[in-house]
């Protein structure tokens, strides 16, 4: 593989050219000229916590109103934690005792989901978890999983949809990995939250098939922005942060780059690609080597699933003259987690996709376990995708995928996740490991990520329980608040 200094000339030029008018559409109009982006790309800050005499790290959301200019045009009445849009980035290490103190000073109720994060179900802010008007929720536990990006966001039920498009979400990074990866958040390790926006101030979120699928793109809530890189080699943490839409990204030069991390977990070892491909929910950890002086477009080219459509340029990278040096990716990456292994005779579940709305059949009901699970147990979970495109998110789990229509995944998406993209008119197979934490009576969520689907019904529940004691286990709940 040729090194930085060999292909700097090359990406130069191909960046430029990218520049000066080959860049595909942003927005509306082709981005034909640099100074298209012009705003310096906003990093989210992180989230100081207070310290607790047991160690326990304190740390306070607020779910509030305000008035962003997302997009041209004026302000618009947005949502966000501890600000107007968007939140803060939570970073906690494996071993730490965590507090979150959530207070909704919206005018509905709410609540706060910890997409991607091991704990207990009554902590996990789910639709039984509501957060009213005026109050707080305090839930608590002790980080222990792999490194791994995760995310929070609202999950009222048939409310979710609205809420995340106003812009409640955030990052929540769990430290656990090898020191030869970027880790200086903001420096050279930067996140990026990617969403697609309309123009129109209050688009409902429920129309149509997929619900909205907008054309202007936003990263970390700036559209047509740009970051600045100052070393070598740079970490990007990537969320789809979008309601539906399926984002394939690409560099407008062709250049390769390292997936080192996806959803739940860091990857064995770093697995070089030219491009990858992100459902509503999914993360991916990328290590992007640059040179001294270049800039290159980073952006997001159509595909044919209709979530996908569409080539849009989503942010513009600039690297400092004289570049600050960074250590080599290691061969093998300590920290990421082990194999997921099927025993034999496993457990296999199926679970199939009815239009935008059902799974099995069943619309969602609060009151109604649809699967008991023991404890610990690991499981072949099979998605049938019947028609048109969705994917499938599992509380509080980690799971491989096992091939989709009998095709293994690509190396770069064989690691620990939590969300999968289930193409049309097919069968994603999943080896599934659940946890330790049993609740027989608080329900954790499995349901279609594209935030529509998920609203309208495309959602079950599940409980984990003490093995041996699966069929003693009520299959409904009481409901004490429903969306």
């Amino acid at each position: 593989m040729p090194t930085p200094q060999m292909t700097m000339s090359r990406r130069q030029f191909l960046a430029a050219t990218a520049l000066t008018g080959l860049a595909s559409a942003c927005g509306s109009a082709p981005a034909t000229d640099p100074a298209a982006f012009r705003s310096e790309v906003r990093v989210p800050p992180l989230l100081e916590p207070t310290r607790g005499k047991d160690g326990t790290l304190a740390f306070a959301l607020t779910m509030r109103r305000g008035r962003s200019e997302l997009l041209p045009g004026g302000p618009v009445e947005t949502w966000g934690f501890n600000g107007a849009y968007l939140g803060p980035t939570i970073r906690a290490a494996r071993g730490d005792k965590v507090r979150m103190t959530v207070t909704n000073r919206l005018a509905e109720a709410s609540t706060v989901h910890w997409h991607g994060m091991r704990l207990p179900a009554r902590m996990d802010g789910g639709p039984h978890q509501p957060i009213e008007p005026g109050a707080t929720w305090s839930p608590h536990w002790t980080v222990d999983q792999p490194a791994t990006t995760s995310w929070y966001h609202p999950h009222p039920h048939g409310a979710t949809a609205r809420h995340v498009y106003r812009g409640l979400a955030g990052m929540f990074i769990v430290d656990d990995g090898p020191a030869e990866l970027p880790s200086r958040y903001g420096v050279d390790d930067i996140p990026l939250i990617l969403q697609d926006k309309v123009l129109d101030a209050a688009p409902d979120p429920l129309k149509g098939t997929f619900g909205i699928l907008g054309d202007h793109m936003l990263v970390n809530g700036t559209y047509r922005g740009f970051a600045h890189v100052r070393t070598e080699r740079v970490r990007f943490r990537v969320l789809n942060g979008s309601n539906a839409r399926r984002y394939h990204l690409t560099f407008a030069d062709g250049r390769t780059f390292h997936v080192v991390g996806g959803d739940a977990g860091l990857l064995a070892a770093p697995v070089e690609v030219d491009r990858v491909s992100l459902s509503p929910g999914e993360r991916v950890e990328v290590v992007v080597a640059f040179t001294g002086g270049e800039q290159v477009l980073l952006r997001t080219v159509s595909g044919s699933d209709d979530i996908d459509e569409g080539d849009f340029d989503l942010l513009r990278i600039v690297a400092a003259p004289r570049l600050a040096g960074s250590p080599p990716l290691p061969g093998r990456l300590t920290g990421a987690p082990a194999p997921i292994v099927v025993p034999s005779g496993a457990r296999v579940r199926r679970f199939r996709l009815n239009g935008h709305d059902a799974i099995n059949g069943k619309e969602m009901d609060m009151s109604r376990i649809d699967e008991v699970v023991p404890a610990g147990a690991v499981e072949i979970w099979e998605i049938e995708n019947t028609v048109y495109a969705h994917n499938f998110h599992i509380h509080e789990v980690a799971f491989q995928v096992l091939d989709v229509d009998g095709t293994e995944p690509e190396a770069w998406a064989g690691g620990h996740k939590d969300t999968v993209y289930v193409p049309p008119k097919s069968t994603v197979r999943l080896a599934v490991r659940f946890g330790e934490f049993t609740d027989p009576g608080t329900p954790y969520m499995y349901h279609c990520h594209i935030l529509r689907h998920e609203d309208s019904g495309m959602m079950g529940q599940f409980v984990i329980v003490k093995p041996g004691t699966e069929d003693r286990v009520p299959r409904t709940i009481p409901v004490q608040h429903h969306m």
